[in-house]
């Protein structure tokens, strides 16, 4: 298991224009060649946005792109014509395919907070495609099968405890709250990097957690 704490994140975005970024993985002018990705996973961004705040319309492609809100409410347009808010509890997913263009913006009176992450996809190219699931229930899995993996959401009462799925890869990401995994304490913004996972579980700490795992097969 490989522990990333939250403080070893690369800084991004453009806090003069109200945006902050929090980056897991190697990211734009942050290069680093042995932290290009985990499994399937490219990117694990915390993406803060001022009201009014957001990111203008730009392209992705070949990438399978997960969006997690923790608070306020992100709108999202793209350029096959979907147009959507998400709030926190859904779970909304690009799939970017050949080629696709869209704008995250908080047009809300109150910050947004979200979580962002990419996935390659096991076969490159094809249609762009949009999904997005409203209010997922605690403990159900969201599953990628364009990028074989598996989004397990768990949102924990103070000391309960949970299994962590086994997999060849599991990336679990501490929303809030904290928990103790593998004999590591891991709060807000911390992860855990899990190779051959089997028979581990996380422990919520005194305030309750809010836990994001991936379940990856071996890329």
């Amino acid at each position: 298991m490989d522990v990333r704490r939250a403080d070893e994140r690369y800084p991004g975005g453009d806090p003069a224009a109200g945006i902050t970024s929090r980056h897991a993985f190697s990211f734009g002018p942050h290069y680093d060649p042995d932290n290009l990705r985990f499994g399937a996973l490219l990117a694990c961004n915390e993406e803060r946005l001022a009201p009014g705040a957001g990111f203008d319309e730009h392209p992705h492609s070949h990438t399978e792109i997960v969006t997690w809100v923790v608070e306020g409410e992100l709108t999202h347009r793209d350029s096959t014509g979907h147009e959507t808010v998400v709030r926190a509890g859904d779970v909304q997913r690009l799939s970017s395919a050949g080629g696709v263009r869209h704008v995250e913006r908080n047009d809300a009176a109150v910050p947004l907070t979200f979580v962002q992450m990419w996935l390659a996809p096991l076969d490159p190219g094809g249609d762009p495609a949009y999904e997005i699931v409203r209010g997922i229930a605690d403990s159900t899995p969201y599953a990628v099968p364009e990028a074989a993996a598996m989004l397990h959401v768990r949102r924990l009462s103070p000391g309960e405890r949970t299994a962590v799925p086994d997999g060849a890869y599991v990336y679990a990401h501490v929303v809030r709250g904290e928990v103790t995994l593998g004999g590591e304490r891991l709060g807000a913004g911390d992860a855990a990097r899990i190779t051959a996972a089997e028979g581990s579980d996380a422990v919520a700490g005194a305030q309750g957690a809010e836990l994001l795992a991936w379940e990856m097969t071996a890329r």
